[in-house]
């Protein structure tokens, strides 16, 4: 004899449970630095409605957030304070790279501009464009869902990852000319 269960119970998994509610209830925090801070922003108004995924509370606090939203270039002095707030989020987090140049430098190849944040940072969504349209902010936000749905979390998959990509590169140890200089 199967166990008959009412219509208003549903048998899950934990881990499945603590995924959904992961996707459904993203923290962005904006770091958004050029023109594509501006699409970010239209993002959040009402005609595309980012309230639809769980994502319209952006905090400005990294300790309240768990998605990152680079949009615009990284100049090289601002990259330490990226790496600072990168580090002070809780785990586990999540990065999007929005725009050609927080993704790749777009056009400033430059000794100042930072040529992809990728290389200081682990990035788990890119947005292409300059700058891009909110449909494709909205569309990195729904498969960032699908990968946090897919990928767990109490199983401890994601704190691994993330314990795996704490390598990051230190600029504030070392000025232009070199760690001893800071010192003086």
């Amino acid at each position: 004899m199967a166990l008959e269960l009412p219509d208003n119970v549903v048998v899950t998994k934990l881990d499945a449970l603590a995924s959904w509610c992961r996707k459904n209830s993203l923290w962005p925090m904006p770091f958004a630095t050029a023109c594509c801070g501006i699409e970010l922003m239209g993002t959040g108004a009402s005609r595309h409605d980012l309230a639809r995924f769980g994502a319209e509370a952006m905090r400005f606090s990294p300790r309240q957030s768990d998605l990152m939203v680079v949009a615009g270039r990284v100049v090289m002095k601002m990259l330490p304070v990226l790496q600072r707030i990168w580090l002070q989020m809780n785990e586990p987090k999540w990065c999007i790279s929005m725009g050609a140049c927080a993704s790749t430098g777009g056009v400033f190849d430059t000794y100042a501009v930072v040529q992809g944040i990728d290389r200081f940072m682990p990035v788990d969504m890119y947005v292409p464009g300059c700058p891009p349209r909110p449909e494709q902010l909205l569309q990195a936000i729904i498969d960032l869902q699908d990968k946090i749905q897919q990928g767990g979390t109490l199983a401890g998959r994601e704190f691994a990852r993330a314990q795996r990509s704490r390598v990051l590169v230190d600029l504030s140890a070392s000025g232009p000319c070199g760690p001893d200089e800071r010192a003086n």
